[in-house]
């Protein structure tokens, strides 16, 4: 008897040995992980804890952290305990091919492999890097670039009677968009970009870099571009209002004079476009890397090596959910109709008017709570 009992005690030591070891093998480590999803179907990136009736991309990547063993099961329910952090909020239906989220993790084997077994196929993990304990990626984040991927019919002037699929942007209509779009570039107040905030809120400025549409491509019969933004921090739904308010000055709905305006003090009614072909196509760490990315110890945040992962994903997941939906239930088409029911010509007095109003408004209802993230 005692010697069995001697036995037991042994085995429960070495198990918990054994326990020990598996831990030091795969202590925990902050780590970032490149992400690209179509966002087609989800409520937006960030996890609604508690509430399972609005699907988010983070419920699927924490199951997957969880059944893979690379975070215990607690740590899911309060991702505090992981120290977790997204890089982008993106909103609603809205993909990405280059989102980076920061957490801690025990670095088991072939731990890519593992995330992404436990994960639908339009949801990846391409790339991990080391990075610093203290690292959070929406803070060291320097800028973001997006693209937004619409049909071009979404330029033809309003007087023109337009065959969707037969509609081909002319040169002279792809500079006066580039023109517009260049107008962007660097400091303005966003206010009437986005909801909630008031013309005197200093979070209401951003920093634009770049602001450009490419040339046209036809797909399935229909042409489409891509425009890309890079700005320091976006605030909820500015990206789609820019690129509304562009549309709605080309084709003719509003003058070119309420650009200027809509950075002023007064309310503009800014056009929000559909969210189906907004992604987050990169984040940058320029800082970071100049201070930890040469130091011997971390690796800079590019991605250089993923680059062809991220372009076959893109291929495979982000451009065919675009060009089918919108084949099929006719996001932009729908919004374009839309457009005449704005009013882009108030008068200033109704514009105070309104303007007290949606101050009235905003105090009741509090912030946005959408701090430096994006559409």
């Amino acid at each position: 008897e005692e010697n069995g009992h001697q036995n037991k005690r042994l085995k429960s030591n070495a198990d918990e040995e054994d326990a020990e070891d598996q831990n030091k093998k795969s202590p925990k480590r902050k780590i970032v992980l490149l992400m690209a999803y179509s966002g087609k179907g989800y409520h937006g990136m960030q996890r609604n804890v508690g509430s399972s009736q609005f699907k988010t991309i983070e419920d699927d990547l924490v199951s997957a952290l969880v059944q893979s063993g690379c975070i215990p099961e607690n740590h899911g329910e309060d991702m505090k305990k992981m120290s977790f952090q997204r890089c982008a909020r993106t909103d609603k239906g809205v993909s990405a091919a280059g989102q980076i989220v920061s957490l801690k993790v025990r670095l088991i084997d072939d731990i890519l492999e593992k995330i992404n077994n436990h994960l639908p196929s339009h949801i990846r993990i391409l790339g991990l890097k080391r990075v610093t304990g203290g690292f959070n990626s929406k803070n060291k984040c320097d800028a973001r670039t997006y693209s937004y991927m619409l049909p071009t019919f979404a330029f033809a002037h309003k007087d023109h009677d337009v065959q969707e699929e037969l509609y081909r942007l002319d040169t002279e209509t792809l500079e006066r968009v580039n023109k517009l779009l260049a107008c962007y570039r660097g400091t303005h107040n966003f206010h009437n970009f986005t909801s909630q905030k008031g013309p005197r809120d200093p979070s209401a400025k951003r920093y634009i870099m770049e602001m450009y549409c490419g040339e046209p491509f036809v797909r399935e019969s229909m042409e489409f571009a891509v425009i890309k933004v890079k700005g320091q921090s976006f605030m909820m739904h500015q990206i789609r209002k820019m690129i509304g308010l562009v549309i709605a000055i080309v084709k003719g709905y509003a003058a070119e004079s309420i650009m200027e305006r809509s950075w002023g003090e007064e309310k503009v009614d800014v056009p929000k476009a559909p969210g189906l072909g907004l992604v987050l196509e990169k984040v940058h760490f320029e800082k970071y890397n100049r201070r930890f990315g040469n130091d011997g110890l971390h690796e800079p945040l590019e991605w250089t090596e993923e680059e062809e992962k991220i372009a076959v994903f893109k291929e495979q997941y982000i451009y065919p959910t675009i060009i089918n939906t919108e084949r099929e239930e006719k996001s932009m088409a729908n919004w374009l109709n839309t457009l005449p029911i704005h009013d882009f010509n108030s008068s200033a007095v109704e514009m105070q008017t309104n303007n007290k109003n949606s101050k009235k408004s905003s105090d009741l209802e509090g912030s946005d709570g959408c701090g430096d993230d994006s559409d």
